[in-house]
């Protein structure tokens, strides 16, 4: 995969972009509009962590719902030169250019006018039960989309799938919705974790397994704490995620997820094998066990 230089692409006025991480930008590229998402800025934080990686974390994330059969979103990476310094980007193609407008479900959760919680509050309850009463998508299909979308964050190690950053698309002349293909995924894959960290995990058991199995957690909460992707996928207590690690465990293909990041060129060969192993033992030690323990073959 070569690094596409977007630097002198057409700027499209008129369009931007909400979000807490990193600076983006509408271009054009190829007779398409592609959201370019720079990394968060380093500015006051741990020297020792690299934002870089939220790139290459949005990109490869992104790439492994396609391939798993879950509507995602579009990307590639590349460079942009901003005054004279080179930057990695992710490039994302937007699904909103055809005219559709992206209404994230903290949003729609507003719409529920008897919910004792905002449109922030991500207690899984109350997410189930806004499920049942939002009037946008069919009940049954977004909280099949919801819990596929959860397995695969487990095994991406997300620890950011907010309400804010998935949602509908409406078209206000059609007057219809549908369910929004899977963005932002650039807190999958330890994105904070430099080389130092990322030979640690490798050369150390108890490195890897503190980040299977204790961190990083799901930005969903369960009786008011956040949701351990182990415990919680073991556990079986919700007949729908079961539904949903049944049908995805079998999509996974290790051996082609590890050609897929060998063939990222700007990847050093240390990251290549970070994010195949972090990826290959979530498998191993997250989703695996949970599928045997309830029933897959």
């Amino acid at each position: 995969m070569n690094m596409i230089d977007f630097t002198e692409c057409k700027r499209i006025f008129g369009k931007a972009y909400n979000g807490a991480n990193g600076k983006k930008i509408a271009v054009e590229y190829n007779g398409s509009i592609y959201m370019l998402k720079f990394p968060p800025s380093a500015e006051n934080k741990p020297t020792e962590l690299s934002y870089t990686n939220s790139c290459y974390s949005e990109h490869i994330a992104s790439s492994i719902f396609r391939m798993l059969g879950i509507a995602a979103q579009e990307t590639m990476l590349g460079t942009f030169n901003v005054s004279g310094k080179r930057k990695v980007v992710c490039a994302c193609k937007d699904f909103t250019a055809d005219g559709k407008i992206l209404y994230d479900f903290c949003s729609i959760k507003n719409t529920v006018i008897d919910s004792e919680h905002g449109g922030t509050g991500t207690e899984l309850s109350d997410i189930m039960d806004t499920f049942e009463k939002q009037q946008f998508v069919n009940p049954v299909m977004l909280q099949e989309f919801f819990w596929n979308m959860f397995v695969v964050d487990a095994l991406l190690g997300n620890f950011d799938r907010h309400n804010g950053n998935w949602g509908f698309l409406i078209d206000n002349a059609e007057h219809t919705a549908e369910i929004a293909p899977v963005f932002d995924c650039g807190s999958c894959l330890l994105p904070q974790a430099d080389d130092n960290i990322m030979r640690k995990v490798l050369e150390t058991e108890d490195e890897l397994n503190a980040r299977i199995f204790q961190f990083p957690t799901s930005a969903i909460h369960e009786h008011g704490k956040k949701i351990r992707y182990y415990d919680f996928l073991l556990s079986g207590e919700h007949p729908e995620c079961i539904k949903a690690l049944l049908y995805i465990v079998p999509k996974v293909n290790l051996q082609k997820i590890k050609k897929f990041i060998e063939q990222i060129s700007c990847l050093s060969e240390l990251q290549q094998q970070f994010y195949y192993t972090y990826i290959s033992e979530r498998f191993r030690k997250i989703l695996l066990p949970a599928y045997i323990r309830h029933g897959g073959q």
